[in-house]
């Protein structure tokens, strides 16, 4: 047994509300570059739907992810390395710019440069890639709440495999049409195929946490990358010829703050932390024969960090104490492992996928009160789980390789914990064969629903700083893509979204973040030191320096 960390992220998506918010704040932080401007690390989809780049998932079509050749044993769906290397200076199998969209902006000198006449001036969609006039047809969330319709849903690759599987089960009617927001980053697997993918060897895993990236220095773009990851969250950026991706915000990370999309997160649905995993053991996990066995396989790569062997084992392999009592408080591993309620996002892939997702409730509890059900109480709710109107087959397509007995078998454990707090919220007592009918106990269902529900900013977040013997050098740079002409090294210009040179972490901002974070009251005026910003306002009072000293003679 070889112990390693991994980093991962859980979002329960009974509680995306479809705001962006994170997509946004992901955009200006890391993409908001000439060469990116299609490129989105961070995405809310509305399923079902086509999903960004259009129907992804339809791996016959573009051959990402992993597959079991003859004798059992893993391979590249897109081929090996004979397979790649004849086809090295074309890579045809990967999206297009129309399968993402051709990112736009406005001709907006028209407006302010017009002459006074009769007419209004238009300002016409310019594409960003070319400059050119362009027609706006697509989006990366073009379908956004459009996803039961049937001019979007049909085109949902699990709901064509669902049809072709059960015949009419999924319909478009309107009392059955269903939808939910499912958000979208790299998943940090711990069987990348991308990196497998990699004539160049440029993507590469981190040891310390197991945050995959890319080595823009060694990057040659040749594109195999985008190919070989089946969630296509690989990008080209076709200004510096390099392959970009999600980069789990690891400068926040190493320093003990949370991702950028979970920090601005507006529905507090995502849980930072890290895992222990068995590294001996991945590959044969990968290589479960029955893709309905690799949700269990995974689960079983995640040790017990309060298992005295895999302390010891831990700590032979270098793993830091203040990292293994991290894991012990770890959101995502109880989360996963010990509630079990989050499921991973197409395992039959055989990645190892590390962003896992609690599934939707939601939608049934709405239902039942809407035709005036009791919707809190055990009896119904346990009832109504087979007439979900998200169908449970469509949830375990997405998240168990097709078996709906382990998606039916969470959907209960978040009825059961409903039911059961409800008799607490109400003062009638806890009703302990609620918890029994799910395989819980009451103290058990209480923990969950604290952590589900009302958990704190240091409960959801549980990220261990990095060591400097783990961490190599802490750059002061807020990307590290800082090769000469890199990304964020390009001038902005008219139709581009270069920001310039990268904006270092200034030391007061960092301090500035700590004590905003850490602090257990609100900053006052005059506390806070160094330039002012509103990342280091706090929204009260007015920032000592934000406005000009008023003379003698001003008016108070």
């Amino acid at each position: 047994m070889r112990v390693m960390a991994q980093m991962g992220m859980v979002m329960n998506l009974d509680k995306c509300i479809g705001c962006h918010t994170c997509s946004v704040t992901c955009k200006q932080a890391w993409t908001n570059r000439a060469g990116t401007e299609y490129v989105w690390f961070n995405n809310v989809e509305t399923r079902p739907g086509q999903g960004y780049p259009r129907t992804y998932e339809d791996q016959e079509r573009w051959r990402g992810g992993w597959e079991l050749n003859r004798r059992g044993r893993l391979r590249l769906k897109g081929g090996g390395r004979v397979k790649k290397l004849l086809g090295i200076f074309a890579s045809p199998v990967q999206p297009e710019l129309k399968d993402y969209y051709e990112p736009w902006t406005y001709d907006y000198s028209t407006l302010i440069d017009a002459p006074l006449g009769d007419d209004f001036p238009v300002a016409r969609p310019k594409s960003l890639i070319t400059g050119q006039d362009t027609k706006i047809t697509w989006s990366a969330n073009w379908d956004d709440d459009l996803g039961g319709a049937p001019e979007n849903g049909e085109l949902d690759p699990i709901i064509a495999k669902l049809r072709r599987e059960n015949g009419e089960k999924i319909r478009f009617e309107f009392e059955k049409t269903f939808m939910f927001y499912l958000p979208r980053i790299c998943e940090h697997c711990l069987n990348p195929s991308c990196m497998a993918s990699c004539p160049s060897g440029a993507i590469y895993k981190r040891a310390e946490d197991g945050i995959v990236l890319v080595d823009q220095d060694r990057c040659r773009g040749w594109r195999q990358c985008i190919t070989g990851c089946p969630y296509k969250k690989m990008y080209f950026n076709h200004k510096s010829g390099k392959a970009e991706k999600c980069t789990f915000c690891y400068p926040r990370v190493e320093i003990g703050l949370p991702t950028v999309c979970s920090e601005t997160c507006v529905g507090r649905l995502r849980y930072l932390g890290i895992f222990l995993y068995d590294a001996d053991a991945v590959t044969a996990a990968a290589s479960t024969p029955d893709p309905k066995g690799l949700y269990r396989a995974q689960l079983d790569l995640m040790l017990d960090p309060n298992d005295s062997a895999v302390i010891a084992a831990a700590r032979r392999d270098g793993i830091p104490e203040d990292w293994l009592e991290a894991a012990r408080r770890s959101p995502v591993y109880k989360l996963a492992k010990v509630y079990q309620v989050a499921l991973p996002l197409h395992p039959e892939y055989r990645t190892m996928p590390m962003v896992w997702y609690v599934p939707p409730l939601s939608p049934i509890v709405d239902l039942l009160s809407s035709q005036g059900h009791d919707a809190e109480d055990a009896s119904t709710l346990f009832g109504a789980i087979g007439a979900l109107r998200i169908p449970s087959e469509y949830l375990a397509e997405l998240f168990t390789a097709g078996d709906t007995g382990i998606v039916e078998g969470v959907l209960r454990r978040l009825a059961a914990m409903r039911a059961y707090m409800r008799g607490i919220s109400l003062g009638t007592g806890a009703d302990e064969s609620i918890a029994a009918a799910v395989g819980m106990a009451g103290p058990t269902v209480q923990e969950m629903y604290r952590l589900m529900a009302i958990a704190k900013y240091d409960e959801r977040y549980v990220i261990p700083t990095a060591h400097v013997e783990q961490a190599h050098s802490l750059e002061e740079m807020g990307c590290s893509l800082d090769f000469e002409d890199g990304p964020g090294m390009y001038p902005s210009d008219s139709f581009g979204e270069g920001s310039g040179k990268p904006v270092p972490v200034a030391v007061e901002t960092f301090h500035a973040l700590k004590q905003r974070q850490t602090s257990e009251g609100s900053a006052q005026p005059g506390q806070l030191h160094g330039r002012v910003n509103l990342l280091n306002w706090d929204g009260q009072g007015v920032p000592e320096g934000i406005f000009p000293p008023k003379g003698d003679g001003d008016a108070e």
